[in-house]
């Protein structure tokens, strides 16, 4: 009954429901399509076309239909004075407005929409790096897990095997009875390491379709993540310094917006239709005017100065943040290097005696069959062989992350 329930076991553990195996590129797509605030942005993007279209239609003769009618009477001599009311009024006109506004002053009040453009745009890159980063990470993390479950199931086997030998062997005196059950507490270690393991993977394999806003709860296979480290990019053409750029535009452009502020501003107006005071032939009083308003700064008390002292001092902040910051993606890069280049040397030199372990279990298998191996040095073997095998996961998992996070730097 006890060997029946231990097979139940390891066949519970061993075909959990895993029918298909998923890769890295498959939740980074489902990520992106997911993210609101992906989708938030490319609004935004749409919006500023649409603001650029509006800007250019209010550029265009605006025209309006305008009426009125106001009746003031006078009662036994009392009322609103006639000379300033004309005591009854109708109007009824179509009014054109045109403002002359110059070309460059055009174009700068366009390029001010389009730097809000690239500036959103750059956003949404960098949104997509964060969620990439974000998601990688999580995939790692759940693919580490389910390489310790995996290797977990190995030992679990493995000793499985050994412990069918190992019955033999004690019933036969070659072992004695103490020994196998030393084994046998080795062997339900394992067991619950595995169950320990299998717990893990479900977890990180749950928050990794959290992050996504993936709806699944099936478990599957993660297929190896294919990470390799991207060339290094030139800072210039990144898109971490791109915003320092578009906001060095912006501050230029806002100085020229500044300038066609003082610079004189005409309008264009013309109007036709009825205009009465009823004072006798109001049928000839259909007709049409034109003119224009001219407006010439000359004195604003010191503002236009203190505009530009105030865009002198953005200009200053935003050359301290770029700096600030030119050191820190620098060092932050030499850094990720440095640890990913020891934990290279680390992963070989792990690899190297990860040989020595598995060539020590085979040797040891050989021996007990034979009872020429003491059970304590069999248990001692397949501990090193653990600790190796999860250093060897945990090196190889946090060389991907350290790639992963290089490669979130070189955009």
């Amino acid at each position: 009954m006890k060997r029946l329930l231990s097979v139940i076991f390891s066949i519970f553990l061993t075909t959990t429901t895993l029918a298909q195996s998923l890769s890295l590129d498959h939740y980074l797509e489902v990520a992106r399509g997911n993210s609101p605030l992906l989708k938030d942005l490319n609004n935004q993007i749409a919006s500023n076309q649409l603001d650029s279209l509006r800007l250019r239609a209010g550029l265009r003769p605006q025209v309006a239909v305008n009426s009125g009618g106001l009746y003031a009477p006078v009662i036994n001599g009392y009322g609103y004075a006639p000379a300033i009311t004309n005591e009854h009024v109708l109007d009824g006109l179509l009014g054109v407005n045109k403002a002359i506004v110059g070309s460059k002053n055009i174009n700068e009040q366009v390029q001010t929409i389009t730097l809000s453009t690239q500036s959103v745009a750059n956003s949404v890159r960098i949104s997509e790096q964060d969620l990439r980063k974000s998601v990688t990470a999580q995939y790692i993390t759940a693919y580490g897990s389910l390489q310790l479950f995996d290797f977990n199931k190995e030992v679990v086997s493995l000793l499985e095997k050994e412990d069918e030998v190992l019955k033999k062997l004690t019933r036969a005196n070659v072992y004695r009875q103490s020994d196998y059950l030393t084994f046998l507490v080795t062997l339900k270690q394992a067991q619950l390491q595995l169950s320990l393991s299998r717990a893990q993977y479900k977890n990180d394999y749950a928050t990794l379709n959290y992050l996504a806003g993936a709806n699944d709860t099936t478990l599957v296979i993660l297929s190896k993540p294919d990470i390799s480290r991207a060339i290094i990019t030139d800072p210039a053409n990144s898109i971490y310094f791109k915003q320092f750029q578009t906001d060095s535009l912006k501050l230029i452009n806002s100085r020229r917006l500044l300038d066609f502020t003082y610079k004189p501003k005409l309008n264009a107006l013309a109007d036709a239709g009825f205009n009465t005071d009823f004072t006798g032939q109001e049928y000839k009083n259909f007709g049409f005017s034109a003119g224009f308003t001219l407006s010439i700064p000359i004195y604003d008390g010191g503002q236009r100065k203190l505009a530009i002292k105030k865009l002198d001092l953005n200009e200053d902040t935003r050359q301290n943040y770029k700096a600030f910051f030119d050191r820190q993606y620098r060092q932050q890069l030499a850094q990720l290097n440095q640890q990913l280049a020891e934990n290279e040397a680390l992963l070989a030199q792990v690899t190297d005696q990860m040989k020595y372990v598995e060539s020590l279990i085979k040797v040891d298998t050989q021996l007990m069959q034979t009872g020429d191996l003491k059970i304590a040095d069999l248990i001692l073997a397949i501990n090193n062989y653990l600790t190796v095998k999860n250093l060897f996961t945990q090196t190889t998992i946090t060389g991907l992350q350290l790639v992963n996070q290089i490669n979130y730097w070189n955009k």
